[in-house]
């Protein structure tokens, strides 16, 4: 594999860009931006207030005339302290996306690359993976970055980073939340996609029309994707009137120009036949859906439909996403713990028939009733734990009154997932789904969802090996 270009043309740098930068947060967004600032040789500063390294904030505040631009991770809120007083004395607040695009716009890394961004409520991650699956085996040297692992920056600096060594990164694939997005002002992709739109994250946006205008920017470029078997998105395509310019996919026959299935194939918008619905990881709708959204994309970029059919065929899903972690008994148990909101719980739902579900954390302002209207009938049980369980216990209790409540008051999370795995152990039946998809988020009592899934997983093995064995037959004479 050929190293990677490091040469930067400094002389390149948009004059507004040049610094000195604060960088607002000293996790992995703004540490990556501190090394893309190091190898183009920009000043910068770091302020976190949980970081040695780091002004805190008051320092930072009373230090601000000294820059020329703040760059923040995602997370922070538009309405935080530093970027108001920034904005009042003109100093530009952008993203770390906004900042490699920019300087990648400007050729400072060499040749522009092409950007593809995936955004959507639910199914980023695995549209994304699959997306730059098809890319590679397309012939492009491709790398799916943001928020599935490696930061844009890294792979502008650094490129795709294998045991045999480094090598330029030609096509972003770019998985972009609504936070990612609202902080990139001017970000054109060559081509994005957006999956669908549910109420997400509203306790940051403030609005859900705010939330649906951030996730809308991934649409602004030549190439714009989108789903339309969600009405929420039909709704955007019209506000924003991007009717003219969408690629459409959907689950049904398509119509001329879209994506969709035919006789159980996935077809292009030429009707090319892609590859069997039946065979699609990870299975059911969601899956069916990912895949169509990222071929929709890799054929605007001249992908093959062989090379798509190939990279279909070889995927699979990325933890936490729907992965079977145990079978006993006639009993599956699923870890979709990625399922942090009520939409992406309905799709996880929607695949099985019969279900103990187990559900909770923090729902950020998100409402469940749909949920619990549209798939309340596939639920033989509901098991309930974290901080807002008692908000889905009420929507259960008005909605699928014949639905069994099982509550998990423990906060310890390794105690109470085990509580969850031994009532999971005692309600399911054989035919049943233990699921995992807590339609919230984890943080109230876990590291993230992937620990969350990891301590589901534990209980379903520990209740596999405390199941009861059957009897061997006897041998026959």
């Amino acid at each position: 594999m050929s190293e990677v270009n490091n040469t930067v043309r400094r002389d390149n740098i948009p004059a507004d860009l040049r610094g000195p930068a604060l960088i607002a947060g000293a996790g992995v967004s703004g540490r990556a931006t501190a090394r893309m600032c190091e190898a183009i040789g920009v000043e910068y500063t770091l302020v976190d207030e949980n970081a040695q390294d780091a002004l805190d904030m008051a320092t930072a505040l009373a230090r601000l005339e000294h820059y020329a631009l703040v760059v923040t991770s995602p997370g922070w809120r538009p309405e935080t302290e530093l970027f108001e007083r920034a904005r009042l004395r003109g100093i530009p607040v952008l993203g770390d996306v906004e900042l490699a695009w920019r300087l990648d716009a400007a050729e400072v890394f060499g040749p522009r690359r092409t950007w593809l961004v995936v955004t959507g409520t639910n199914g980023k991650t695995t549209t994304t993976a699959m997306l730059a699956a098809m890319m590679q085996r397309g012939g492009f040297r491709a790398q799916a970055v943001g928020n599935i692992g490696t930061a844009v920056g890294e792979a502008l600096c650094h490129g795709q980073v294998t045991e045999e060594g480094s090598a330029r990164v030609d096509v972003m694939v770019a998985e972009l939340s609504s936070f990612q997005l609202y902080w990139s002002q001017r970000l054109v992709p060559d081509a994005g996609v957006l999956l669908n739109l549910a109420e997400d994250h509203l306790d940051w946006h403030g609005s859900y029309a705010a939330y649906a205008k951030a996730k809308a920017k991934a649409l602004s470029g030549p190439v714009a994707v989108a789903g339309v078997d969600s009405a929420e998105v039909r709704a955007l395509i019209q506000a924003e009137g991007l009717e003219e310019k969408i690629i459409p996919f959907t689950l049904g026959e398509p119509e001329p120009g879209a994506l969709g299935v035919v006789e159980g194939y996935l077809v292009d918008a030429t009707r090319a036949a892609l590859a069997p619905a039946e065979g699609i990881e990870p299975a059911g709708p969601a899956g069916v859906l990912d895949a169509l959204a990222a071929a929709a994309v890799a054929r605007s970029q001249g992908v093959s439909p062989e090379a798509i059919a190939e990279a279909l065929r070889d995927f699979h899903v990325a933890g936490h996403r729907g992965h079977v972690v145990s079978e006993c008994g006639g009993v599956r148990w699923v870890d979709n713990s990625k399922a942090t909101n009520p939409h992406a719980a309905e799709a996880a739902l929607a695949a099985e028939e019969s279900v103990v579900w187990v559900a909770g954390g923090q729902l950020k302002g998100a409402d469940v009733t749909n949920l619990v209207q549209e798939h309340g009938f596939r639920l033989r049980a509901a098991i309930l734990l974290g901080q807002d369980r008692l908000l889905i216990e009420e929507a259960l209790r008005a909605h699928a009154p014949e639905v069994a409540i099982y509550s998990v008051a423990e906060r310890d999370p390794r105690e109470a997932m085990m509580e969850v795995g031994e009532i999971a152990q005692r309600v399911a039946r054989p035919g049943d789904t233990v699921l995992l998809a807590p339609a919230a988020a984890s943080l109230d009592m876990y590291t993230g969802m992937g620990q969350r899934g990891d301590m589901f997983a534990a209980a379903a093995l520990r209740a596999a090996a405390r199941a009861p064995q059957a009897e061997p037959e006897p041998p026959s004479r």
